[in-house]
């Protein structure tokens, strides 16, 4: 079975950066299962699976602009310490849930520096060429509570 909207896959993958430092991969793990065209993962990486069948290897080089978008200098602000009531220590690299006029978004604190904040609201590999070795383990075809749901259910996917 090709890989086609609607379908169900399960791929093993290894993501690097243009420097070919190892960013994330599913070696010794169970392979990544996604709902195909549910926009489950991201969008250069699920175009060049289109097609794909059971026990293919392909290498994937997906741009920022269909990755994790463009690196965005607006979502990166100062705030005051005091934003963070109840946390006792705030250092780089820290992750908190900031509310905006958009909606819930995760943003990384890049800097400390006195009683002023800089927090990230970027993805963290926003900007960043990725370069994907994925091998094809399964395709097949959705349940309907699946299709319905969006996502996968069961072994790989979403218990409910």
């Amino acid at each position: 079975m090709q890989i086609a909207q609607n379908s169900v896959v399960a791929f093993h993958y290894t993501l690097t950066n243009d420097a070919g430092e190892v960013l994330d991969s599913s070696e010794g793990r169970d392979p990544l299962t996604y709902l195909h065209g549910a926009g489950n993962i991201i969008p250069g990486l699920e175009k060049e699976l289109e097609g794909r069948e059971s026990g293919e290897k392909l290498q994937v080089t997906v741009q920022p602009a269909e990755g994790y978008g463009e690196n965005q200098p607006s979502l990166v602000q100062e705030v005051p310490r005091d934003a963070f009531q109840g946390v006792e220590s705030v250092e780089p690299g820290m992750q908190f849930q900031a509310q905006t006029q958009g909606g819930p978004l995760m943003v990384t604190v890049t800097q400390v520096e006195g009683d002023t904040v800089t927090v990230d609201g970027n993805h963290p590999l926003a900007g960043q060429t990725l370069n994907f070795d994925v091998e094809i383990a399964t395709v097949r075809e959705a349940s309907q509570e699946e299709l319905e749901h969006g996502h996968v259910h069961g072994e790989g996917g979403v218990e409910h």
